[in-house]
């Protein structure tokens, strides 16, 4: 029994705002899995995926991260994906308790930007108890491929029992109810909202997609499941998770996506960059990339005058 084992505790709540130009970008952790296995990762040579985390001071098998991210502008409450609701486990599923901490109500969520419908990211939509929606008032943006790759009776036979309870009948619980008239499909790179583009980089699933957000001269880039642990894909690009659909094409997303985040020096917003999840990537050795954590910011940029949040 440690010392501490019978004292009552709970962590600070894992939130943590970013000022991106005029737009206030909050971060927030909707928790983590520890996997056992290197398996997940689409690569037989484990010595090799062993080295990269180890270089890094991670553990082997890797924890991975599950963050969310709101962005508020004064005028839209907007959800880039919505925490994985009660399906992934004790570790999992602090998105609605952050989000009451920071004093915003469900009915104030004006957009849910889902980068994909995989349950850590969409499973935040619906109370499956009740099939009611969660976000009462908001609409979704998701590409047409992930509605038609995950309602689809013929993909969903040829699925594993697993992938079939946990992929096709969860994404259908928490997407159905606002099939009413509260999604909005696209198909290419588009303004989703104001300043928000719609990038579509599939692979990882049909639909896959990331976001890029512009304010003031700066820009931030949501990319979703691009990368899944750091640490190896941007030393080895090629490596493919089993959760892909098509691992070949994601990994061709990967480095369209990541040449791009260089090219442009944008600021990364990732899911499943350890908290509080923000990063730029910078060139490396032939064919890979560097993963540069973000310093946390401890106070407003000098001079700034942009918004505030609780």
């Amino acid at each position: 029994m440690t010392p501490f084992s019978r004292i009552p505790f709970s962590q600070v709540p894992a939130i943590y705002h970013r000022p991106v130009g005029d737009v206030l970008v909050t971060a927030l952790c909707d928790g983590y899995v520890a996997y056992d296995t290197l398996e997940i990762m689409r690569d037989g040579d484990h010595a090799k995926l062993a080295r990269f985390l180890r270089e890094d001071g991670r553990t082997v098998p890797p924890v991975v991260s599950i963050n969310a991210f709101l962005i508020r502008d004064g005028l839209r409450t907007i959800l880039v994906d919505c925490g994985s609701g009660d399906i992934m486990g004790p570790t999992c599923g602090h998105l609605p308790g952050l989000l009451r901490a920071l004093g915003i109500a469900p009915g104030a969520i004006t957009d849910v930007l889902l980068t994909h419908v995989h349950p850590d990211h969409s499973n935040g939509l619906t109370d499956p108890a009740t099939g009611c929606k969660l976000f009462p008032n908001a609409l979704v943006h998701v590409h047409e491929a992930e509605i038609a790759h995950w309602f689809d009776d013929a993909a969903k036979a040829g699925a594993t029992e697993r992938q079939k309870r946990v992929y096709f009948d969860a994404g259908r619980i928490q997407l159905g109810p606002y099939l009413d008239g509260a999604v909005r499909r696209f198909s290419h790179e588009h303004e989703a909202l104001p300043g928000i583009t719609a990038v579509p980089s599939t692979g990882h699933t049909p639909g896959h997609t990331c976001y890029i957000l512009r304010s003031r001269g700066e820009a931030m880039i949501v990319w979703g499941d691009t990368v899944h642990v750091p640490e190896v894909q941007l030393g080895d690009p090629g490596v493919g998770m089993i959760f892909d659909t098509d691992s070949a094409a994601g990994a061709v997303s990967r480095r369209r996506i990541l040449r791009r985040c260089v090219e442009e020096d944008l600021l990364v917003a990732g899911m499943h960059i350890h908290f509080p999840g923000f990063a730029r990537i910078r060139p490396g050795h032939v064919g890979a990339f560097r993963f540069v954590q973000e310093q946390w910011f401890h106070a407003p940029h000098p001079g700034r005058s942009g918004p505030v949040g609780r």
